[in-house]
């Protein structure tokens, strides 16, 4: 695995780990761009979106457009994305969360 691959798995579960718990499920790109730089990982707007966009098509998050223009995309994680976060479910391509002491 490249290490360009090991980030973006890791980039992955910490934006299902954020969706995972926050009470409502949910975030737009920019709010998880600001807290996926937070938890080390500094990256575009553009590379969020993909990671949704890649996340959402492994049914983890659906994601819908709000707003003319540049929309913004609102993440909401699924069941099956609340499994892969907390670790009950294993997905290639998102890092497997390490058990809590």
């Amino acid at each position: 695995m490249s290490y360009k691959d090991f980030v973006a798995e890791d980039r992955r579960l910490v934006i299902l780990k954020l969706l995972e718990e926050d009470p409502g499920g949910s975030h737009n790109h920019a709010v998880l761009q600001e807290a996926l730089r937070r938890w080390g990982h500094t990256v575009s707007r553009d590379v969020v979106k993909s990671d949704l966009a890649w996340l959402a098509e492994q049914a983890l998050v659906s994601v819908q457009l709000v707003g003319d223009g540049d929309p913004y995309h609102v993440a909401t994680i699924t069941d099956r994305g609340c499994d892969v976060a907390t670790g009950a479910a294993t997905v290639p391509g998102v890092k497997h969360p390490r058990r809590r002491a």
